[in-house]
């Protein structure tokens, strides 16, 4: 068996044709297409996947690269036999394709996690003593909350990418300069999609001995990223918003502070040599590899997903990636323009460079009850509340730290205001008909209302089963 199995040969042609031309290239094949869904009003509609930025379809290509896998499935390293020789050779290889597709430098390791979460708490827990950290307040949770045991400085939100890499040099300058020192920036916003000044940020960092890492989650699926270039020192993302199936993360790049550190977690796997002494211990020798920080059974399959999107979307061109998701974000954004009604969120103004991501509230919903209406109605699927990245999206809506309101729990009623928002997002595998539906619901839900009554259960809005408003007989 092969790294890439012969079955997705005739995909990957046909991939290639579609996307030759950026102007008119086709969505990657991705799994869920097809998929038909219940609408409230009755009848049935294909269903518009437009949550990409919390988990993004597989692409088909590499549920058939798995699935030719599967029958060979063996455990690694240490196994005698063909299959497992096989699963060792895939998952190291899979490791070579991700630092390819990183840009990784010579000697950098790219280790497998579950997430982009797990990543950053790996490298939170291998920081050198008194290690200071630097993270803005627009950050996500999964990099926002890692560094409990670090000396946290927190930066406010940034209008312009001049300010913050002004803000950042400003709290660079006033630290301690003798003491190690790591900055945590996203490449890409997972509220407003806008792209954030890496480079210059990287090296304003660097200027004052300090080191970076990307959180890349949201940048990966999108834009090119290539460590070496950017000259970031960690890169952190997940497979499940990379177009792989959920489970698996990579954090890759500089060896040594993850060589200093202890082992992520403890056992086989993470330990070159075990031995008891006379006093009845143990001592460990420790791997100073990437399997460090991999003890246990490592996910295989998922390792070898990730690989196999990043081949895939290496292979498509984001060059032609890039452009067709321009002309999707154009098509949102001048749609949502058209309904007064609809505040798209921004830090850097509406000109700012962005991912297939928006966030927006709209005058007089509860964006709770917005996305069960796109939902239930229309067949849509958007998130709301504030995206595991609440001081942003309360900066964003002017609201105080204490007001209500959290993570896909609504607090108002249907019809009030709350501090929560709608997110739509899309990327490699979204077709023009998803968010000409999406546009076109926005624009009737504000023109004319909901046409069923909806409640609030277990901290959700859902509709009323049954129960239509007057305006649906």
């Amino acid at each position: 068996m092969s790294a890439r199995p012969a079955a997705t040969a005739a995909t990957t042609t046909a991939v290639a044709a579609e996307t030759a031309d950026p102007c008119c290239a086709a969505p990657l094949p991705v799994l869920g297409r097809d998929v038909t869904v219940p609408l409230v009003t009755g009848g049935e509609v294909t269903y518009a996947a437009l949550d990409y930025a919390a988990s993004a379809p597989a692409l088909q290509r590499v549920w058939d690269d798995v699935a030719a896998y599967a029958p060979y499935y063996g455990s690694v390293h240490r196994g005698a036999g063909y299959l497992s020789q096989l699963s060792t050779d895939l998952f190291e290889n899979s490791r070579a394709a991700v630092a390819a597709f990183l840009g990784c430098r010579e000697d950098d390791q790219v280790i497998f996690t579950r997430s982009t979460t797990d990543s950053l708490n790996l490298l939170a827990a291998a920081l050198p003593a008194d290690c200071q950290v630097f993270v803005f307040e627009t950050e996500h949770h999964a990099s926002l909350l890692p560094w409990r045991d670090a000396r946290v400085t927190y930066l406010d939100a940034p209008r312009t990418p001049d300010e913050a890499v002004r803000n950042l040099e400003r709290a660079l300058a006033a630290r301690d300069p003798h003491g190690p020192a790591l900055v945590c920036v996203t490449g890409a916003s997972n509220v407003t999609g806008e792209l954030w000044p890496v480079r210059e940020l990287t090296a304003a960092a660097h200027a004052h001995g300090a080191r970076v890492v990307l959180d890349a989650a949201q940048l990966a699926p999108h834009h090119p990223v290539d460590i070496a270039e950017s000259d970031v020192d960690w890169v952190a993302f997940s497979g499940h918003k990379l177009y792989a199936p959920f489970g698996s993360g990579v954090l890759a790049g500089r060896a040594d502070w993850l060589r200093a550190a202890e082992p992520y977690l403890a056992g086989g796997g993470a330990s070159r040599a075990v031995a008891r002494r006379a006093d009845g211990g143990v001592d460990v020798e420790w791997h100073d590899t990437a399997a460090r920080h991999e003890a246990g059974s490592p996910n295989v399959i998922g390792a070898y997903a990730v690989a196999s999107a990043c081949k895939a979307l290496t292979e498509a061109g984001f060059e032609t990636l890039v452009a067709r998701e321009r002309y999707l974000i154009d098509k949102v954004r001048a749609g949502l323009a058209e309904v007064p009604e609809v505040r798209v969120l921004s830090l850097f103004g509406d000109d700012a460079p962005r991912v297939g991501v928006l966030s927006f509230v709209v005058d007089g919903w509860n964006s709770s009850h917005f996305a069960a209406a796109l939902s239930a109605e229309y067949g849509i699927g958007v998130r709301d509340g504030l995206f595991c990245a609440h001081p942003l999206v309360r900066t964003l809506l002017g609201g105080a730290p204490d007001e209500p309101g959290e993570c896909g729990a609504p607090e108002a009623a249907p019809g009030e205001r709350s501090l929560n928002a709608i997110r739509v997002s899309f990327g490699a595998g979204t077709p023009d008909e998803h968010v000409e539906r999406f546009v076109r619901a926005v624009r009737e839900l504000v023109r004319d209302g909901a046409r069923w009554s909806y409640r609030t259960v277990d901290g959700r809005c859902v509709p009323d089963t049954g129960v239509a408003e007057a305006t649906a007989a």
